[in-house]
Parts: structure tokens; C-alpha cells; sequence
């Protein structure tokens, strides 16, 4: 059985899951990376990772920094920095919007996930405000709480 986003065409590379536990999430938007062929191919192997990652504005133009896509094990001279800011494409006023947003007091932009659609790697960001220690210990508990409703539920039957 497919996972329901390889139905929509999209072949997911990796995934933030640490952001999930940390932020709210208020929009996502889908942007395009200016990439080099080895990264691209690195992507295709699924070898890269966002866990420190987060996106941040330079001469009005937004950039992936701290995102790992490791160097292509194949390629002998034009290999590419693992590390490296990569520019993210959005539309002019998605840029606009996102930079009104964080420059006020509060919010980030994190990367949520490096897929490709139709062929062209993507990522998924997202503004984001963090959360506070109560907000992930109060989500802790619901989690727990579900869970033991659902435990009950299944002996029940």
C-alpha cells in the first residue's frame, strides 16, 4: 500500500520531525531550492537531513541554512559544500508576506520536510511560533491520555 503523499506524485526525502514537538505551525508554503547536480543526486538517495535546520533572510532573498544534503559518493571533482546555505524560490510576495511576519516579534520559518514533485525537489516550509515548556508537557499528556482510552477501547471489545 502507498503512503498517501507518493499518491499525490510526491517522493519524500526526509522529514523534520523534532519541529513538530517544538513549534505551532500558522502557514506552509512550498518553495523550490537552487541546487547542484550532486545535491540533487544526494536528494534522490535520500541523504540529507533537517534537524537543526531553519530558513533566514539575506538581501531580501530566503535561505536554507544549516540543512545537510551529504556529498554524492560517486562524484570525484564537483563535489559541492554539505552544509551550505541554499536559496529558497518563492514568489515575490510569498517573500514579502513571510518577511513582514518574521520580523515581528515571535515568529520563525522551519523546514518541514525535502520531497520531489514531479521530478523538481521542494521543501515544505512553515511560520512557526514556538512553543513554551507547559505547551509540550500539556501535549504529553493528552498524548498518554489517548493513548489509555485507546488501550481500554481495544479490550473492551
Amino acid at each position: 500500500m502507498a503512503k498517501p503523499d507518493e499518491e499525490k506524485g510526491e517522493k519524500i526525502v526526509c522529514r523534520n520531525r523534532e519541529a513538530v514537538r517544538h513549534y505551532h505551525f500558522d502557514d506552509r508554503y512550498e518553495a523550490g531550492m537552487a541546487l547542484k547536480g550532486t545535491e540533487v543526486k544526494s536528494l534522490r538517495e535520500g541523504m540529507a537531513s533537517l534537524k537543526d535546520a531553519y530558513c533566514d533572510f539575506t538581501n531580501d532573498e530566503l535561505f536554507l541554512v544549516n540543512a545537510h544534503i551529504s556529498v554524492y559518493p560517486y562524484s570525484k571533482f564537483f563535489t559541492h559544500n554539505p552544509d551550505r546555505p541554499r536559496k529558497l524560490l518563492l514568489h515575490r510576495q510569498e517573500l514579502k508576506r513571510l518577511h513582514g511576519k518574521v520580523s515581528e516579534r515571535g515568529f520563525t520559518i522551519i523546514p518541514l520536510r525535502i520531497y520531489f514533485k514531479r521530478g523538481k525537489a521542494k521543501v515544505e516550509i512553515a511560520l512557526a511560533r514556538g512553543k513554551k515548556l507547559f505547551d509540550r508537557r500539556e501535549e504529553i499528556k493528552k498524548r498518554d491520555l489517548d493513548r489509555e482510552l485507546r488501550r481500554e477501547a481495544k479490550y473492551r471489545k
